[in-house]
């Protein structure tokens, strides 16, 4: 199982600073082992995050982005609103992550 997904959502003016840290081992399925055998692909495809239950933002994603993929962006929203992080990988691990909107 995956580590919780990191999340940072402070609220200023009506808008939130969003920041997540997905923590995946994200293999692209090119590279070898120390005996030369080739490592699966194991990658995030898509992910979404919700305010309040509804969606604000929605990607994909590959075996071209980095261990851990860090995201960063802005929305309208307020302190005390529910932001909640969702994604699934190849293999069909899901991950859901909640937090609430600081100050």
């Amino acid at each position: 199982m995956t580590k919780p997904t990191k999340i940072r959502a402070k609220a200023v003016d009506g808008i939130v600073d969003f920041r997540m840290l997905m923590r995946h081992e994200m293999e692209s399925g090119l590279r070898k082992d120390k005996t030369g055998e080739m490592v699966p692909a194991w990658f995030i495809k898509e992910f979404r995050v919700f305010l309040n239950n509804e969606a604000v933002l929605v990607g994909f994603i590959g075996p071209t982005v980095s261990k851990n993929p860090y995201f960063k962006c802005n929305f309208e929203g307020k302190a005390g609103d529910t932001v909640k992080v969702s994604w699934v990988d190849n293999r069909g691990v899901k991950r859901v992550d909640e937090d609430l909107v600081k100050a």
